[in-house]
């Protein structure tokens, strides 16, 4: 019960700021005009105005009963809203975690790749200019034998045209065209 009591002393203190405040019961009892019974009726006023003094005084219960409840009423929806945005800035901000780590995963996923497909890269460059480089080889050892074989046919041109001078002989293919 103490914690029910606590809850009814936080709800009495609670005043709803946008209503205007009223006045204390003492001061609404007092506003009311005094009306004087006739002579004639003086114990039946006197009744009548005990009843109605008590019946006011009920009425201000009920209603001091029922602002009180409206005020815990409304300190409960204030709480059950507080704790609505505290739930989903919490799943926000959960959602905000995941994303940037997903992002973060795929990134370095595409870091990754990029750089296997850079040493793919120069590996393939690498092999390129080893096969060009092979092709430049060969390129030179196919001159080196055009040279060669160029030098030995005109070492043996000049062989022939020696002997062809010495013995005076014609050679058969003068110009390989005229023949």
């Amino acid at each position: 019960m103490a914690t029910s009591a606590a809850a009814e002393e936080v709800v009495v203190s609670h005043k709803p700021e946008a209503e205007e405040e009223e006045p204390p019961l003492s001061a609404v009892m007092e506003n009311k005009p005094v009306v004087v019974p006739p002579p004639h009726d003086v114990a039946k006023a006197a009744k009548k105005s005990s009843k109605q003094g008590s019946l006011d005084r009920g009425v201000a219960f009920a209603k001091l009963e029922d602002d009180k409840r409206l005020s815990f009423v409304k300190a409960w929806e204030e709480s059950e809203k507080t704790k609505v945005e505290n739930k989903a800035q919490k799943k926000l901000s959960e959602v905000s975690a995941w994303e940037n780590s997903k992002k973060a995963s795929l990134e370095s996923d595409l870091k990754k790749i990029e750089e296997q497909v850079e040493k793919k890269k120069a590996e393939y460059a690498e092999k390129m200019k080893n096969k060009i480089a092979l092709i430049h080889k060969q390129a030179e050892e196919k001159r080196a034998m055009v040279e060669a074989k160029r030098g030995e046919d005109l070492l043996k041109a000049e062989e022939l045209a020696a002997k062809y001078r010495v013995t005076g002989q014609v050679p058969k293919k003068a110009f390989g065209c005229l023949g």
